[in-house]
């Protein structure tokens, strides 16, 4: 986790103590401002960075101990489910058939028995 991201969770509850009223897009534009504003960020950087080492050890005992194998998760062989969203759009319908070409003919021909 980054050292922002660190300092958010701890300073969320009083960026909205100090500013009520505000939504959560407006929280996060102040919050923003005042990361920016900050002169000193030697201590969230210096957590930061002790919680990659903490990660980085547990992953690597995690590994050493078989990772994933056999410990959870979904039993092999078993389907996964299709995520649930938009269906896949309805084909189009064929588009209908005109008429005989023998009726379309007739058109034509009572125009010419018109003309005369």
């Amino acid at each position: 986790m980054s050292a922002y991201l660190m300092w958010l969770n701890s300073s969320r509850q009083d960026i909205k103590k100090d500013n009520p009223g505000l939504k959560m897009t407006d929280i996060a534009k102040k919050a923003g401002e005042m990361w920016r504003s900050m002169k000193d960020k030697s201590e969230w950087e210096q957590k930061a960075a002790d919680a990659k080492d903490a990660y980085t050890k547990e992953m690597e005992s995690f590994n050493a101990n078989g990772g994933d194998a056999g410990g959870g998760g979904e039993p092999k062989g078993k389907k996964k489910t299709q995520k649930r969203g938009k269906k896949a759009p309805a084909p189009k319908a064929k588009p209908k058939r005109a008429k005989d070409d023998d009726d379309d003919d007739d058109d034509e021909e009572d125009d010419d028995e018109d003309d005369d």
